[in-house]
């Protein structure tokens, strides 16, 4: 290893292979580096398991890499700020008849919001994460650019889209131009215990698959029944509670008395009613949204039209659009071609080629 460097980085490791391999990166290339985990949730369902991101398990697995590592490892305690900012702002988004994607929220309140501000009190200025993306900095303005990484196929953009400048500037992704299957050959040739472990998909404050319960459990009202009709007004049937439903699905609307043929999926959630619009296939297709809250990274702000390619979910694929700048700081995206099941909550996040633009929030339909 070559000459210990001076800069610090703290790195965010989460007890999974892709914070450990960053970590060690890390270390292999002279950094001081310390480890930090997140004790982000604490509650459960029904005597259900803790949620998997901070159990005790994932907290003692990243402490056994550090120590591996020869690196020191702290715990910071940031459950209260995680209820109030992403858990609670969940659960009201849902109340709102929105399908909200809380990574986005976490990311740029917690994991580069919090903890950054914590890490700079004790003198630590950046801070690496297992995140796979890819930053740049723009020769001519300075400013930084986020881009897709190298493997597609777990791009993480989508959900650092609101992340500022700043925390840009303190922040490493040393994954970026790594492959999933080059990252656990890394782990397995040091020897981290964390090499195989399995992906996580779920919602990590909810035990998995369980993430309705979870909220009619902080929300009984998103689990009241209602009922579901048709575009054209008419009931046919009811609903077990919004928070069952998002839009574009099919499954759970039991049998609809309904005079189309064939399925039938929901298009629309309307928490002031406490009714669920379902219809045909053909009624979830749109070509235009409302993006609000919107947040940039490659410019401060929009102020003419432009072509872009549009992502509406995580794992979507982006499609060509229109942004138009609207007079109040929102943008109006208007695809080429109608798209699927826009879901008022999600994010629509903005493309050129592989770099992260910005996004915003798909709104509700006036």
């Amino acid at each position: 290893m070559a000459g210990m460097r001076k800069e610090t980085i703290a790195v965010a490791m989460s007890g999974g292979v892709d914070s450990s391999v960053a970590a060690a990166l890390l270390v292999s290339q002279g950094f001081a580096v310390v480890g930090v985990t997140m004790k982000l949730w604490h509650s459960s369902i029904d005597g259900s398991s803790d949620n998997r991101c901070c159990s005790v398990e994932s907290v003692e697995a990243a402490r056994r890499v550090a120590r591996r590592l020869g690196i020191d490892h702290i715990v910071l305690n940031v459950s209260e700020e995680f209820r109030r900012l992403v858990v609670s702002d969940f659960v009201d988004q849902y109340g709102r008849g929105l399908t909200p994607n809380p990574c986005v929220v976490c990311n740029a309140r917690i994991k580069f919001g919090e903890l950054h501000r914590r890490l700079l009190a004790l003198g630590v200025d950046h801070v690496a994460t297992g995140h796979y993306a890819r930053i740049d900095i723009d020769g001519a303005s300075g400013r930084r650019l986020l881009f897709r990484p190298r493997d597609k196929s777990k791009d993480q953009t989508y959900v650092l889209y609101r992340l500022t400048q700043s925390q840009l500037a303190r922040t490493m992704f040393p994954l970026g131009e790594m492959t999933k299957p080059e990252v656990r050959e890394v782990a397995r040739s040091m020897g981290l215990e964390t090499a195989d472990n399995p992906e996580s998909q779920d919602i990590c404050f909810a035990p998995p698959g369980r993430y309705r319960d979870f909220l009619i459990h902080e929300s009984p009202a998103l689990g009241a029944p209602g009922p579901i009709v048709s575009c054209d007004g008419t009931i046919i049937g009811e609903h077990a509670g919004t928070a069952m439903y998002t839009v574009g699905q099919r499954r759970g609307l039991g049998q609809l008395r309904s005079k189309h043929d064939g399925p039938m999926y929901v298009i629309q959630i309307r928490p002031d009613t406490n009714t669920i619009v379902a219809g045909p296939e053909e009624h979830l297709y749109s070509a235009e949204f409302l993006a609000e809250q919107v947040s940039l990274i490659a410019f401060d702000a929009l102020e003419d039209e432009m072509e872009a390619e549009v992502q509406i979910r995580y794992k979507s694929a982006p499609a060509a659009a229109l942004l138009t700048p609207t007079t109040d700081g929102n943008v109006r995206v208007k695809f080429a071609a109608p798209q699927r099941a826009i879901t008022p909550g999600q994010s629509g996040v903005f493309y050129s080629g592989d770099m992260c633009l910005g996004g915003g929030v798909i709104a509700r339909p006036k």
